[in-house]
């Protein structure tokens, strides 16, 4: 595959902003794409005071912190990816939200491009199935090889006429090496890339091999990540990967913990973090992450592993349910509001 020099970002969340943040400073030209303009202008502010506390703590110079800021664009509309070499999702955590977004990518990106999914949660290889890219060649070459010119000669685009060419000379006998030099791209360019949050100081990323997901692009994905400084870990496709599978159920238990008045909030996570040396504790991890994201995993992994010890703490669904999303609305298992917001002084009679 070519080098890597365009990135997308689908998503200017926290994630999505820092990872086209890691891309821009890397020397990658990035596009950022949301559909709401607000959302995009908080992204950009977010990334520029990013870097220039970067800057200002000698990481990064201020020339580098420049060119990153030059190197990122913005944009409301997917067509502007179809020369992107990387278009990474990191949009909200719903199967179907995702799939239906991976569908509109997978008529626009070019032939070559890599499809990743920043999920933390969710099977790739569902994700994948939205597209045509690893269907296309890996559910049939060698077993269905008398199927494919029918299948391929459907499709409106300007490779047919080679790839029957192809296939009229060797007979159906598939050479798939020029079969993908044909169609130009490997047969199985989607993968999940989960960056921890937030992307541009957490060293890890998390790479998911999907049932179809290529060699090569897990090797190109994971040449990526360390481009970023990253340190790669691997996982199969099974519901949560690695770090969810074991951090999620951590934070329902706290919830159940102090849902069945065990011990107070502070208590848990004071407990938690000089007992075991973790650096915050796990509501205020729940709080830092988003409720809502918390029990949508929790709901994946007790859906995908249909075991009832991953079914979500009552509490915790109350809270999604009233709105306690966490920092991000200003209250979750914690109140962040300003005390001045909440305590309003009693006009005077």
């Amino acid at each position: 595959m070519a080098e890597i020099k365009t990135l997308a970002v689908v998503g200017s969340g926290q994630m999505g902003s820092g990872i086209a943040q890691l891309g821009a400073m890397y020397g990658l030209d990035v596009w950022l794409v949301d559909t709401d303009s607000d959302a995009l202008l908080r992204a950009t502010n977010s990334i520029s005071s990013s870097i220039q506390r970067f800057v200002s703590k000698s990481h990064l110079s201020q020339a580098a912190g420049s060119d990153a800021l030059r190197r990122l664009k913005c944009t409301s509309n997917l067509e502007d990816l179809h020369s992107a070499d990387v278009i990474i999702e990191a949009i909200v955590e719903s199967e179907n939200v995702k799939k239906k977004l991976f569908s509109e990518l997978d008529k626009i990106a070019k032939a070559s491009a890599i499809l990743a999914s920043n999920t933390s949660s969710i099977s790739i290889t569902r994700l994948a199935s939205a597209t045509s890219r690893p269907r296309q060649v890996i559910l049939g070459i060698d077993i269905l090889a008398p199927f494919l010119f029918l299948a391929v000669f459907a499709r409106e685009d300007s490779e047919n006429q080679k790839l029957v060419a192809v296939l009229k000379k060797d007979s159906l006998q598939i050479d798939h090496q020029k079969l993908i030099a044909v169609l130009g791209f490997d047969v199985g360019c989607v993968i999940g890339m989960h960056f921890m949050n937030p992307p541009p100081i957490m060293k890890l990323v998390e790479i998911v091999r999907g049932a179809d997901t290529s060699d090569e692009t897990f090797s190109v994905t994971k040449a990526l990540a360390e481009r970023f400084g990253k340190i790669v870990i691997c996982s199969q496709d099974y519901s949560g990967f690695i770090v969810n599978r074991i951090l999620m159920p951590m934070i329902n238990e706290a919830f159940f913990t102090l849902y069945t008045g065990v011990a107070t909030k502070e208590d848990i996570d004071t407990g938690m973090k000089l007992g075991t040396n973790h650096p915050m504790g796990p509501l205020e991890l729940a709080d830092f992450i988003g409720l809502d994201v918390c029990l949508s995993i929790m709901g994946v992994l007790h859906v995908g592993l249909g075991d009832n010890k991953y079914a979500p703490c009552p509490l915790l669904v109350q809270y999604v349910d009233a709105g306690r999303l966490g920092r991000k609305r200003g209250i979750g298992v914690y109140d962040y509001r300003k005390v001045s917001e909440l305590v309003k002084p009693t006009p005077r009679l």
